[in-house]
């Protein structure tokens, strides 16, 4: 009896062992990759300058369009002398898509003499930020930008340069 009992263990155990090592594992060889994409890259070409003027008696406004025309409102005369729009030197993976994120806050100029300060707001570009930007197959593409300068009298805003600095973010989409 503890013989048939010792068979019958052994064999229960063979059999186990036996269904364990069919359907106990199974292996797959899998795939995996990656793709490394030329970094976007960004150089300033040219700093925004709104150009030369006199605010007058109450001051306005200046805007300047990306594709470089200028116009004031108030009392602001514009004068002669250089100005132009920013323009950025973007690089990068051709046909990606990428967003571009202009100024959200009020930017601040400000006269280097006195302290006073003058508002930069209302940014723009070419190509417009509200639309897909997509870098051509030459993996370059230029960027100008353009805004409005909030300008006080001349009280406010004697005369004098005003410099400040803004940021502009690149990314991929």
């Amino acid at each position: 009896m503890i013989k048939s009992l010792l068979i019958s263990i052994t064999l229960t155990l063979i059999t186990m062992l036996l269904a364990l090592s069919v359907y106990g594992q199974v292996s797959v060889t899998a795939h995996a990759s990656a793709e490394v994409i030329q970094a976007l890259a960004a150089t300033e070409g040219s700093a925004l300058n709104f150009g030369r003027f006199s605010p007058e008696s109450t001051g306005g406004e200046i805007r300047l369009t990306p594709d470089g025309v200028r116009s004031s409102t108030g009392s602001v005369s514009l004068s002669g002398g250089l100005y132009n729009p920013a323009s950025f030197n973007l690089s990068g993976q051709p046909d990606f898509s990428i967003v571009v994120n202009l100024p959200a806050a009020p930017v601040l100029l400000t006269n280097i003499t006195n302290g006073k300060t003058m508002t930069v707001i209302n940014w723009e570009s070419i190509p417009s930020v509200s639309s897909s930007i997509k870098i051509p197959s030459s993996g370059v593409l230029t960027l100008n930008v353009g805004a409005t300068l909030r300008v006080g009298n001349m009280v406010d805003n004697p005369v004098g340069m005003y410099s400040g600095t803004y940021v502009i973010t690149f990314s991929y989409n």
